[in-house]
């Protein structure tokens, strides 16, 4: 009996010691790890991508007379709960750190699926490429203007469409569970707007944000 009951506890406590292991590398790591990129190297297809929409950004910013060291990258197809915010260095052609970042619900309540507008009013995201702009105090304090650089974009300061943060926004990664959406602006976490605001305020140059899918 006795060694039966020895042998449970162990058992239990293997179980114990297992279980807690998995969970903290699982969840509590991502605190230690915030805003790091979390596409897999063997997901060639996302590398492939990222690598290109950097390429073509840094070769329009050399054009425009931008920032060419460093971007911005917000890649719409993948969850609201995935990094998807991406800091980008240009000249090396790789990521510097990511975070989430909101979408437009379109006025619905709840917008399932992807919508995009150029329209004012219409409370979508709006695909493109945008010239971050002056910096100023609003209603969800520090925010970046931003002008539409494309056809698609193109009413986004007229829209009051900045980039701004908001507390719904977490630090980390939620999926599969969904963030808060917004009224059309690309909304990141507090602490990650002061990652960008870092960057901003340091170029010399405009920094362009690129919105795609």
């Amino acid at each position: 009996m006795r060694k039966f009951v020895f042998t449970f506890v162990l058992l239990t406590a293997f179980l114990l010691i297992t279980g807690a292991t998995w969970y903290f590398s699982r969840f509590h790591s991502s605190g230690t790890n915030a805003g790091k990129v979390t596409v897999s190297a063997a997901d060639s297809t996302a590398i492939k991508k990222l690598t290109g929409f950097s390429s073509s950004l840094s070769a329009f910013a050399a054009t425009k007379k931008y920032n060419t060291r460093t971007g911005f990258l917000i890649d719409m197809s993948l969850s609201s709960g995935e990094n998807r915010f991406f800091i980008m260095d240009l000249e090396k052609d790789s990521v510097v750190n990511a975070g989430l970042v909101t979408h437009g619900r379109c006025n619905e309540n709840w917008l399932n699926g992807r919508k995009y507008s150029n329209e004012t009013g219409s409370g979508c995201t709006s695909l493109g490429r945008y010239r971050i702009g002056a910096s100023y105090q609003g209603r969800f304090g520090l925010a970046y203007k931003l002008h539409g650089l494309d056809s698609t974009n193109s009413n986004a300061f007229r829209r009051y469409v900045v980039l701004h943060s908001h507390d719904c926004v977490p630090d980390n990664e939620t999926h599969p569970l969904l963030i808060c959406q917004s009224d059309g602006c690309p909304t990141v976490s507090p602490s990650f707007l002061k990652k960008l605001q870092q960057i901003i305020n340091a170029s010399e140059k405009p920094v362009v944000l690129w919105i795609h899918e």
